[in-house]
């Protein structure tokens, strides 16, 4: 009888390196200099903040049991990511049930793949777009462009950074970066036929962009859409935005294909109950989102009559496989994390290097697309792109602990790296302190260090050290050390006072 081997359980696999959107060329210091040095960005994005900051505390304080709204959406998420496998299972009967056909991709680039053949079959070689976050995490604009088919974003600021030749820098709002005479110029640069005399009142720039895409609404085939929601239950599918254009694209093109995340699906209808109230608030700052679009399936003679669903793992099964990180999967790409985070604020969307950026993009993106696929990978700054300040998780509306997360991410990188200079004195400290007679020498010795001090500081330390007083006053050693003012009669004395004044309000206490 022959045996077979199995082999032992190995973890999933993450997005291939150098595909999609998923890193950056630099490391998050080094990109965040340069950006810091943008006094307009950061002008920009103040301002922008601020505004979403004020609206959302103000529709979320309108609300009884918001709180209890977002323990219900922690639930509902963390319940769907245990039963992740059914579901999905589910919602691709209930889909192909209703007329659709669902397409499962490992990765971005069997999904770009996957896209780009329906796309040819369709015979067209333009494509009109919702906003999708999934599509710029896979690169698929990118990937239809080498094939020669055409993709027109159409929500208004994924247009405004498409005509700029940019990227994305914040999950809600792509153009957040710019400014309205930075946006009429780019539109008097890139769209044909517009206005030379446009100028940038925000009502007339949204009227030249309604004018140009009116014509590849009425005249395009082929829509791709990513979503917000995926229903097991029913197969349904929905999308929420604020201008239109979505439900443009979701209704007068003769073939849809949306591509969606894994994580992205909802066990029950009933669902939609809690996320529809969580997600504009926490997102726009609006009570509920001007256009809300469902559909399920394929009806005849209305909309689309061929649907394809496209799901999207990319990464994201290896990080459901692990414990801790696993809650990252738990977003909904609401980006009010982003609105709060006191560095995103100031460094922007772009030194994160991918799609996601922001506190969830610190914790996301590592554990879609790994830490270490290279040598010194850009990915791997990401868990300190942060001050762990805990705003982030206040804002959640489904309560991700992402200071946790990263935290647990720094520690996961500490483990992988390797040896370091920082390891080995760990080590060292280490070996120091668990031994009373070497750390009581270290102690000594360190008091030497006051005959360079100046005004109670040490000066600039040197290498590797200098990472340390670079950034922050290294004070200078005291007189005495606590073990030794303890030991002294002073310190005894202090002890023994302490100790009388305790019994005294133990006393005072029990005679109440």
């Amino acid at each position: 009888m022959s045996a077979t081997f199995l082999g032992m359980p190995a973890t999933p696999p993450r997005s291939p390196y150098g595909t999609g959107n998923l890193r950056g060329d630099r490391k998050f210091p080094a990109a965040a200099h340069d950006e810091l040095r943008n006094e307009q960005l950061r002008g920009n994005l103040g301002r922008a903040t601020r505004t979403i900051r004020a609206k959302r505390l103000h529709v979320t304080g309108e609300l009884p049991d918001w709180e209890q709204l977002r323990d219900a959406g922690s639930a509902i998420k963390t319940d769907t990511m245990n039963r992740l496998p059914e579901l999905l299972e589910e919602l691709e009967r209930n889909v192909t049930a209703r007329g659709g056909t669902v397409h499962w991709a490992r990765d971005g680039v069997e999904a770009n793949e996957i896209v780009a053949r329906l796309v040819r079959e369709t015979g067209s070689d333009e494509v009109i777009k919702v906003k999708s976050m999934a599509t710029q995490e896979i690169g698929l604009n990118e990937h239809l462009e080498s094939l020669g088919i055409t993709a027109h974003e159409t929500d208004l600021a994924e247009l405004i950074v498409q005509l700029a030749h940019d990227k994305p820098s914040h999950i809600l709002v792509p153009a957040i970066h710019r400014n309205r005479d930075e946006i009429r110029e780019i539109f008097l640069k890139e769209i044909p036929g517009v206005d030379p005399s446009l100028d940038n009142v925000p009502a007339h720039l949204a009227a030249a962009a309604r004018a140009y895409l009116r014509e590849k609404f009425m005249t395009t085939k082929v829509a791709v859409s990513g979503a917000n929601f995926g229903v097991a239950e029913t197969g349904t599918l929905s999308v929420v935005e604020s201008e239109g254009n979505g439900r443009m694209c979701l209704t007068l093109p003769d073939t849809l294909i949306t591509v969606m995340g894994i994580e992205k699906v909802l066990p029950r209808y009933q669902d939609l109950e809690v996320f529809l109230q969580l997600l504009p608030r926490s997102s726009t700052g609006e009570r509920m989102n001007p256009y809300t679009s469902m559909w399920t399936g394929v009806t005849p003679g209305d909309g689309p009559q061929t649907f394809h669903l496209v799901l999207l793992d990319n990464g994201r099964t290896a990080a459901l496989a692990d414990r801790i990180g696993r809650e990252a999967l738990n977003c909904i790409r609401c980006s009010a994390c982003l609105n709060v985070c006191p560095v995103y604020e100031r460094a922007g969307g772009h030194a994160y290097g991918s799609t996601y950026p922001g506190p969830i993009g610190a914790v996301l993106t590592p554990q879609l697309a790994g830490m270490h696929a290279a040598k010194d990978d850009p990915n791997s700054s990401l868990p300190y792109a942060s001050s762990l300040c805990g705003a982030c998780f206040d804002a959640c509306p489904v309560k991700i602990d992402i200071p946790s997360l990263l935290v647990e991410l720094r520690h996961q990188h500490t483990e992988q790296s390797g040896t370091t200079a920082e390891k080995l004195a760990m080590k060292a400290a280490g070996a120091v302190m668990s031994r009373t007679k070497v750390y009581t020498a270290a102690q000594k010795a360190s008091r030497l260090g006051r005959v360079l001090a100046r005004d109670g500081k040490l000066p600039p330390l040197p290498p590797p050290l200098n990472g340390w007083s670079d950034s922050r006053d290294t004070p200078a050693p005291p007189k005495q050390t606590f073990r030794a003012w303890l030991a002294s009669s002073e310190g005894a004395a202090a002890m023994r006072e302490a100790s009388a004044e305790h019994t005294r309000d133990q006393q005072q206490e029990d005679g109440k």
